[in-house]
């Protein structure tokens, strides 16, 4: 159970006293996620996420990231709206802890999403982009390539073997990227994290876009990029070209590519590869097993990469 910081249902209920959201009915750990602690919280006014927000997660960010949620699901977008305290903040502190509380949305994520799910999962994808347009605050985003040269450095004191030599490939990678990673695409906020476990769906639709704390401003198409990668193959890291092709057409049935952004697309997802086989071989090298958490295996991260790599020969 992906639960740091436990919570009893005392607490719960003392941290409820903030808002105006009844009194505590159950309080239940979510199993997924690997960043934060997450607990479904029943009250007699409804169901919600309580979230404690753990060590990757810089407090001064949580303004702009529950700042777009509610944005966003101001403007129609299937976001879990944040609700404010009494004071009107969106953040309290809960064990310690910056925490939060939004709205629990419906459907369940797939395992095994069809062609016609993917295309609806790209749609809601362009959807976002649109609904975010206008929000007023900015971030830089903290896992570009900047970011990758950081976790390259700070991966090389403890890779050995096959790790070190994945590790030389991604800094080789990282370096060839840097150089024409491109500007002047269209930019705005971006979910950066738009993988099938952040997607809920119910009855054939997507009822539910969760988990926004890696959001940040940059690139709609490395949003995109992101998306394709985390969509587009098996758990082995084995393309699926049917999955590919149906969800970039539904993110262009609700926002066409511009032509930058068309010649960019296979650039930005080596990028995309790179950056989660990083994250992913820090967060092994680094487990504490204290942490009720298996870290991800970077491996078929590593392997989008080759494919990515061929793609973008071909253009």
């Amino acid at each position: 159970m992906a639960v740091f910081t436990p919570v009893t249902p005392q607490e719960a209920q003392a941290f409820l006293q903030g808002f105006d959201l009844g009194e505590l009915v159950s309080l239940e750990g979510v199993a997924e996620g690997v960043e934060n602690s997450n607990f479904r919280l029943e009250t007699t006014a409804g169901v919600f996420a309580l979230t404690l927000f753990e060590k990757r997660v810089n407090p001064d960010d949580l303004p702009f990231y529950l700042g777009l949620m509610e944005h966003l699901a101001e403007n129609g977008a299937p976001v879990p709206r944040p609700r404010r305290r009494g004071n009107s903040a969106l953040v309290g502190v809960l064990n310690s802890r910056a925490a939060a509380i939004v709205n629990w949305l419906p459907g369940q994520w797939l395992r095994a999403p069809t062609l016609e799910d993917q295309g609806r999962a790209g749609e809601a994808l362009a959807g976002m982009h649109r609904a975010a347009e206008g929000f007023p605050l900015s971030l830089q985003n903290a896992l570009g390539p900047e970011g990758w040269r950081r976790l390259i450095e700070r991966c090389a004191w403890r890779a050995k073997g096959e790790d070190a030599e994945m590790l030389a490939a991604l800094e080789a990678e990282t370096a060839w990227l840097s150089d024409r990673w491109p500007d002047g695409l269209p930019t705005g906020p971006i979910h950066a994290d738009y993988f099938p476990d952040n997607v809920l769906f119910q009855g054939g639709r997507v009822t539910g876009i969760i988990d926004h704390y890696f959001a940040c401003t940059d690139a709609r198409a490395y949003d995109l990029a992101i998306a394709l990668c985390a969509w587009g193959f098996d758990a082995e890291g084995r393309p699926d070209a049917d999955a590919l092709a149906a969800f970039r057409t539904g993110y262009e049935q609700a926002r066409t590519l511009e032509p930058a952004e068309r010649e960019a697309l296979p650039l930005l997802c080596r990028g995309g590869a790179v950056r989660f086989t990083l994250s992913r071989l820090h967060d092994r090298l680094f487990h504490d097993d204290s942490w009720f958490v298996t870290p991800k295996d970077p491996q078929p991260f590593f392997r989008r990469l080759e494919y990515w790599r061929a793609v973008s020969a071909q253009g």
